[in-house]
C-alpha cells in the first residue's frame, strides 16, 4: 500500500516558492489594474480587455527573455532581484501610478484604445519582470525532465494565480485600499525575495530590501501622489463594486464613484436639489394624479430619496442599490435612515423585480452612469419587467447619460427605441439644452394618451407638487431618430460600442440654484473612457 506523502515532501522549494509568489502577484495586479484605471478610464469591455492584452503580452515576453536567459543565468539570486525589482516598481505605482494615469490620459487616441498607454507603462514592467520567474525556476528544479519540469512549474504558478484572483477579488479590494493592496504585493515581493536568499543575505540586498519596504509604506500611508478631488475627502474606500469617495467643498457634499460625481448633498439645505437633474424625479407628478410608492433602482447619496419623503408625506420610497457599501456611507455622511417610508434593499435592481410582488406608482432608474451602464437594466425584457411592476397609470423614469443628438447620442436613442416597444408613450427632457453628452431624463407611461408639453405646463401651474419644473418642461422631446440605432436585447446589447462616441466629449452636469427652480451654474468634466 503506497505511504501518504509526508509534510516534508509537500513543503515547496524555493524556486517553486518563487513560481508561486509571481502567480499570486501578477493575477493579482491583473485585477487591481481593473480599479486603478477605472476612475479615468472607465471599466468598459475596451478597458479590461486592454488589462487583459497588457498582463499576457507582457508575461509571454518575460516568459520568452527568461527562457532564453535560463540555462546560464538562473540562480536563487537572480530571481530574488526579479522580485526586489517587481516590489520596487509597485513602489513607483503606489506613490505615482495617479498622477501617471492624469498625465496619459489626454493623449490623443481613439477611444477604445484610450487607456492602453497607461496600461502598458502602469503594469507592463512589472509583469514582465514576474514573467522571467517560471522558466528560471524550471531551470532550478533539478529536473532532467523538460516536459516534466515545465509542467510542474506551471502548476504551481498557476495555483498561485488561483489564489491571487480569489483573494484579491474577495477579500483585498472589498477591505483595503489600493494603495494597501499595492502594499500587500510589494511586501509580499520583498518577503520572497528574502527567503530565497537566506541564509546568505549581503548588506547590499538588505539595503535594498528596507529601502523598497520604505517606498511601499509611504506611498501606503500617503495614499500617493495625485491631482485629487476639489475638496476634502471626508472618507475613501474600494468597495467590491468601485471606488468610492465622499468629498465636501464649497458647503456641498459629492458622492464619487470611480472618481465621477454620482450624488450632492447641501449641508445646510439636505433637500435642496443640487444637481438639477434630480429634479426632473418629480415629473411624474404631472403624468398620474395619486402617488402612493415609488422605487429607486440605484441609491448613491439617495438624493431622490431623501427630497420624496420630505416633499411628499404620503408617499413610501424603496430603494434598490447593489452596493452595500454605498448604503452604509448614505447613512453614515448623507443622513439617511431607515424607516416606515424609506424601505432599502441590498440587492441587483433586475432581480428585485423579479422577485417583488409589490407595485409602483413611480420606478425611478438611477443605476446608469457615464463609464458604467449595466447592460441588463437597459433592455427590452427589463423594460418588460417595469412594466409589470409598474400600476396601469404607473410612469418610469429613466437617468440617461448621453448627447440628445449627433454622434454621442446613439446609446440615449437606443434606449429611446427600447423603451418604445414596451411602453407607448415615451418622453425625454435633456438637462442642460445643447448637444453635449449630459443627462437625459427620459419618461415613460403605460397611458397610451400623449400629453403635450402645453399641457404639462398646465398641470405644473394647477398641481401643487413641491417643485416649479417649469423651466424643465422648455426642453420637451416626444420624437426622436431611432432608424440607425438597435433594440437592446438581453441577447444583443451592445451598450459599449453605442456609449463609445461619448468618449472625448464633455459632460455637463447642470446645478440648480438655492430656489430649485432653474439650472444658474454648470460643472464641465471630461468624459475620458467609454461607459459600459
Amino acid at each position: 500500500m503506497a505511504e501518504p506523502p509526508s509534510l516534508s515532501s509537500l513543503k515547496l522549494s524555493r524556486p517553486e516558492l518563487a513560481v508561486f509568489v509571481s502567480g499570486v502577484a501578477s493575477m493579482g495586479l491583473e485585477i487591481l489594474a481593473g480599479r486603478l484605471i477605472a476612475p479615468e478610464f472607465g471599466s468598459s469591455i475596451y478597458t479590461w480587455g486592454s488589462i487583459i492584452g497588457v498582463f499576457l503580452a507582457a508575461l509571454s515576453l518575460g516568459y520568452y527573455r527568461g527562457g532564453k536567459q535560463a540555462a546560464a543565468r538562473a540562480s536563487n539570486p537572480r530571481l530574488a532581484r526579479l522580485f526586489v525589482a517587481t516590489a520596487f516598481y509597485v513602489a513607483g505605482l503606489i506613490l505615482f501610478g495617479e498622477l501617471m494615469l492624469q498625465s496619459l490620459s489626454g493623449l490623443p487616441l481613439p477611444s477604445r484604445f484610450a487607456s492602453l498607454p497607461a496600461i502598458t507603462l502602469l503594469f507592463g514592467p512589472p509583469t514582465y519582470l514576474l514573467g522571467y520567474v517560471s522558466p528560471y525556476a524550471a531551470e532550478l528544479s533539478g529536473r532532467t525532465d523538460v516536459g516534466a519540469a515545465s509542467g510542474h512549474v506551471y502548476a504551481v504558478g498557476t495555483i498561485g494565480s488561483i489564489v491571487g484572483a480569489f483573494a484579491t477579488t474577495f477579500f483585498l479590494i472589498p477591505t483595503l485600499s489600493v494603495a494597501e493592496i499595492g502594499l500587500i504585493f510589494g511586501l509580499l515581493s520583498v518577503v520572497t525575495a528574502l527567503a530565497l536568499l537566506r541564509p546568505n543575505i549581503g548588506s547590499d540586498e538588505a539595503v535594498w530590501s528596507v529601502a523598497v519596504t520604505i517606498l511601499l509604506v509611504g506611498g501606503a500611508v500617503t495614499g500617493g501622489i495625485g491631482l485629487d478631488t476639489a475638496g476634502n475627502s471626508v472618507y475613501h474606500t474600494q468597495t467590491a463594486y468601485q471606488e468610492l469617495r465622499v468629498v465636501d467643498a464649497d458647503g456641498t457634499r459629492t458622492l464619487y464613484l470611480d472618481g465621477q460625481p454620482h450624488s450632492a448633498m447641501d449641508l445646510d439645505q439636505p433637500t435642496r436639489h443640487v444637481f438639477d437633474y434630480t429634479s426632473y424625479f418629480h415629473m411624474p407628478f404631472l403624468y398620474t394624479e395619486e402617488v402612493d410608492r415609488v422605487l429607486f433602482v440605484g441609491g448613491g447619496g439617495f438624493t431622490g430619496p431623501r427630497v420624496f419623503l420630505d416633499k411628499y408625506p404620503n408617499v413610501t420610497v424603496d430603494v434598490v442599490e447593489i452596493d452595500p457599501e454605498v448604503v452604509s456611507t448614505a447613512k453614515r455622511y448623507f443622513g439617511v435612515e431607515e424607516s416606515e417610508r424609506l424601505n432599502i434593499y441590498t440587492t441587483d435592481g433586475r432581480q428585485y423585480l423579479e422577485e417583488t410582488n409589490e407595485t409602483y406608482d413611480v420606478i425611478v432608474l438611477d443605476a446608469y452612469r457615464k463609464d458604467k451602464v449595466p447592460f441588463e437594466l437597459t433592455t427590452v425584457e427589463f423594460m418588460q419587467l417595469t412594466s409589470q411592476r409598474l400600476d396601469d397609470d404607473g410612469v418610469l423614469v429613466a437617468n440617461v447619460i448621453s448627447a440628445p443628438s449627433g454622434p454621442a447620442s446613439q446609446f440615449y436613442r437606443a434606449e429611446y427605441k427600447t423603451m418604445s416597444q414596451v411602453y407607448p408613450q415615451v418622453y425625454s427632457f435633456p438637462t442642460v439644452g445643447s448637444v453635449v453628452v449630459q443627462n437625459i431624463e427620459v419618461v415613460a407611461t403605460k397611458d397610451s394618451t400623449l400629453v403635450t408639453s402645453e399641457e404639462l405646463q398646465a398641470r405644473n401651474e394647477r398641481r401643487d407638487i413641491g417643485i416649479d419644473l417649469s423651466s424643465e418642461l422648455t426642453t420637451y422631446r416626444n420624437s426622436e431618430p431611432t432608424d440607425d440605432v438597435p433594440i437592446l436585447r438581453d441577447d444583443r446589447a451592445p451598450v459599449d460600442s453605442l456609449l463609445d462616441p461619448m468618449v472625448g466629449q464633455r459632460y455637463v452636469i447642470a446645478q440648480s440654484n438655492e430656489s430649485e427652480t432653474n439650472a444658474s451654474t454648470s460643472n464641465t468634466t471630461l468624459i475620458r473612457a467609454a461607459p459600459t
